[in-house]
């Protein structure tokens, strides 16, 4: 059975929301602290900063569905918040948190 769209971006969310939890934990040391070997410790520095970065994904990400949530919420979830068109539902089959239809997509990512 399809899932719409609106429980996909749910259930994404869901997922999201528990894998930053993991992250968090982690950054707590939650499972204990720092090893006392100071290579040991070198490792797990390393892992913190690929988890830093995996957190930040996840935090934007998380920012991204939850948007598109609030706009089909609004009745806006369908068009592209730049230009109004109707974003391609084969977009958001792939992108289920596009707020943006392809072409100003394009034209975003050439202004940055």
């Amino acid at each position: 059975m399809a899932k719409t769209r609106k429980e996909e971006l749910e259930r994404l969310k869901q997922e999201l929301t528990r894998r930053l939890e993991r992250y968090e934990a982690h950054q707590h040391r939650d499972e204990g602290k720092l090893e006392a070997d100071f290579s040991e410790q070198a490792v797990q520095r390393q892992n913190d900063e690929v988890v830093d970065h995996l957190e930040l994904e996840v935090r934007e990400e998380l920012r991204q569905v939850i948007h598109a949530l609030d706009r089909l919420e609004e009745g806006e979830g369908e068009r592209c918040e730049r230009c109004g068109d109707a974003i391609n539902p084969e977009r958001l089959k792939i992108l289920p948190w596009a707020s943006l239809c392809i072409r100003c997509a394009e034209d975003e990512e050439e202004e940055e």
